[in-house]
């Protein structure tokens, strides 16, 4: 099972979110759960940077594929661009969602 947590900081920001665990839906390289939770994720951080215009040194993240994690945290951010990252975590949770109300038995948030 894949357990997705945001977290929010006091003013009620996402400013980490936790990816771990595997689906198990179906085996490695054919999981489309496995595959959809990853692409959201990734996409995110990768968006951080790209979008948000956060340095790429000041995210810290840790990837373990064999794992399955990937965990991001936020710096202490302007309130800019802590407005945009808002938009890009707001986005992966929306999609963490659908894939939970699709599939509870392999993702929980």
């Amino acid at each position: 099972m894949i357990r997705v947590c945001l977290y929010k900081n006091n003013e009620g920001y996402i400013d980490r979110y936790s990816i771990k665990g595997h689906a198990g839906h179906d085996v490695k390289g054919q999981d489309i759960v496995c595959a959809g939770v990853s692409v959201l994720a990734q996409t995110a951080l990768i968006s951080l940077v790209k979008i948000c215009g956060i340095k790429e040194d000041e995210v810290h993240y840790i990837i373990d594929e064999d794992e399955g994690i990937l965990d991001v945290t936020l710096p202490d951010l302007d309130m800019d661009v802590r407005n945009k990252t808002e938009i890009v975590l707001k986005t992966l949770e929306i999609g963490i969602i659908s894939i939970v109300e699709n599939y509870p038995e392999y993702v929980t948030l």
